[in-house]
């Protein structure tokens, strides 16, 4: 039996090992372990920058995107090496975990070499991991509109993030889908930023007939959902310049606001980023320079309660939170109907 190849890559000033780099990834494209691991050192900036000290789930394929997949929360207890590093974070159970905290490239490049594709982080740091220095918004197209129709709605979004005096990052979800971020001063909980996150959804699909944030899948038509529920605690977003799992390995991919119109999903993949990257840099190269007061979104949520819009439903699996309506699908809702 032929001996498995194994490299030894120098990175960060650290040594990574790469072990069967030539086992194919991406079958439809013929991408390998080796470029999936040389796509995350050509944009190591990039993906470091939405990385940086923050708790990591890794979504795993070591046999390739068409093998068995899993989430890893956990760092492994056996086989890490002695500086990959890690943050303990609180699942809403109650349960703790110890997950991966890069804080620098050789972090990434190690959860490769395990047969990670996609980064999941947190919207914390590990400095403290109860307080969201992220606001998410996550637009995604619904059946019946595609990642035109999102754009229309991200463009409705930073007209209201500009009257905030906000400054929003989109990025490409990697499907057909728009993400946004903005950096928040790390001082509200969870339950805070989520209630944000709903505000603002409100106020965006208010303005924009394409938009929605009606929780029921029955209720949102041929709309954009804001989907205010990626805020809650261990719910997470692929990160900038992190490969999705899907036959043409595209990669969620930072933009400027001017390009959102004139692009497609699959413009960004991991033969093409690495080159945008070389050529244009970061788009979200400032992120980090300014984190805004929420108070301004938490007060529209307020007034929104006054006016008898209040929570919304949590995600299925999340434990029952107080003030939270019914998870009663609408049309099945035996009160909302009348009938006692």
């Amino acid at each position: 039996m032929a001996k498995a190849q194994v490299e030894e890559i120098e990175v960060s000033g650290r040594t990574v090992r790469l072990s069967n780099p030539d086992k194919v990834y991406f079958p439809d494209r013929g991408f390998t372990k080796r470029d999936v691991f040389s796509y995350y050192l050509a944009v190591g900036d990039g993906i470091l920058r939405a990385l940086r000290e923050r708790p990591t789930t890794i979504q795993r394929f070591p046999e390739g995107i068409d093998g068995e997949a899993f989430y890893q929360k956990r760092i492994p207890t056996r086989g890490v090496p002695p500086w990959v590093e890690s943050a303990r974070i609180t699942f809403p159970s109650g349960r703790p975990a110890d997950e991966l905290c890069p804080i620098d490239l050789a972090h990434v490049a190690w959860a490769a070499q395990m047969g990670a594709i996609v980064f999941h982080p947190w919207p914390v740091r590990r400095s403290d991991v109860d307080r969201p220095d992220e606001l998410r918004l996550d637009l995604d197209p619904q059946p019946g509109t595609d990642f035109a129709d999102a754009a229309v709605v991200a463009g409705e979004a930073n007209a209201i993030l500009d009257e905030l005096g906000w400054v929003g990052f989109p990025k490409t979800s990697g499907g057909r889908g728009i993400h946004v971020y903005v950096r928040i001063e790390p001082r509200w909980s969870f339950v805070e930023v989520r209630h944000a996150a709903i505000a603002f959804g409100r106020e965006v699909a208010r303005r924009c007939a394409k938009a929605t944030t009606s929780w029921w899948k029955e209720e949102r038509g041929e709309r954009v959902f804001i989907d205010f529920n990626q805020m809650a605690r261990d719910r997470t977003i692929a990160c900038a310049y992190s490969l999705r799992a899907n036959k043409r390995a595209t990669a969620s991919t930072p933009l400027s606001w001017a390009e959102l119109s004139d692009v497609e999903p699959d413009d960004f993949d991991l033969r093409t980023v690495p080159e945008r990257f070389a050529k244009i840099g970061d788009p979200h190269a400032t992120i980090d320079d300014v984190a805004h007061d929420l108070t301004p979104l938490l007060e529209w949520f307020e007034r929104d309660e006054r006016n008898g819009e209040g929570d919304m439903p949590y995600p299925p699996d999340h434990p029952k939170m107080p003030g939270e309506p019914k998870r009663v699908q609408p049309s099945k809702d035996r009160d909302r109907k009348g009938d006692r």
